[in-house]
């Protein structure tokens, strides 16, 4: 089994564990503003860096309706006359905060066993900087998605925790850039994929997407890839 494919089960569940995490704090912040959870709060890694291109956004949309009418009618996004995505003061004052919060839940989640457990270790930091190299490197090889999250925004005295959970938010897309470019290599669609059952089509787009994904490694040594796997395997989420 290709490292790609072994250590993005482990990406998912750290990352999906924080978000979920921060999700009743994030609702009542933005209910509080007559607002819903919308792209923004998916996207945040990477819109509140730069303006998100109307190519990269369709990607990241193309498992859903792909619809932004909710995120326009509340006011969170504007577009400009090229088609890109651009957070407006309300928009940018939502996403910070749900980058924070997830900061915060991850922080939460994963405070009560590292300094017990693993007393001195700097864990957190230190996977945060195999990420960040991780996707430094993968620069050369992500697909749309991926260049418009990263590098991602990270503010002026971010925690450990915060830097972990938003470099793996951006992270994640440079698998799913690969993967969309597997299936529309095998000519199917969006629909076509998430219908397809396991057999040798299946396993033909899974080995390929691999092989996509895999370059943004290289920057690693072998005992740092398997560092950073054991490091988010060891965090509870």
């Amino acid at each position: 089994m290709s490292y790609a494919r072994l250590i993005r089960p482990a990406i998912d569940r750290v990352y999906v564990g924080a978000r979920w995490a921060a999700r009743p704090r994030m609702e009542a912040f933005y209910a509080e503003r007559g607002c819903d959870l919308g792209a923004e709060n998916s996207f945040f890694s990477g819109v509140l860096a730069r303006p998100m291109p109307a190519e990269a956004l369709a990607d990241g949309l193309v498992y859903t309706s792909g619809s932004m009418e909710k995120e326009l009618k509340q006011g969170i996004f504007v577009r400009d006359d090229e088609g890109a995505w651009h957070l407006t003061e309300l928009g940018r004052e939502l996403t910070l905060f749900a980058q924070r919060a997830t900061g915060e839940a991850a922080e939460e989640l994963w405070g009560a066993l590292l300094p017990g457990v693993l007393p001195g270790l700097t864990i957190v930091p230190r996977l945060a900087d195999l990420v960040g190299r991780v996707l430094a490197h993968g620069q050369a090889t992500g697909g749309p998605a991926f260049r418009a999250m990263s590098p991602p925004y990270e503010p002026a005295g971010a925690s450990p925790a915060l830097l972990l959970v938003t470099r793996l938010g951006s992270l994640r897309h440079h698998r799913a850039d690969a993967h969309r470019a597997a299936w529309r290599a095998a000519d199917l669609t969006a629909d076509e994929i998430r219908a397809l059952p396991d057999g040798p089509v299946r396993a033909a787009v899974e080995a390929d997407t691999d092989r996509r994904d895999e370059p943004a490694y290289a920057v690693l040594t072998d005992a740092e890839r398997w560092e950073l796997l054991a490091g988010l395997a060891a965090l509870p989420n």
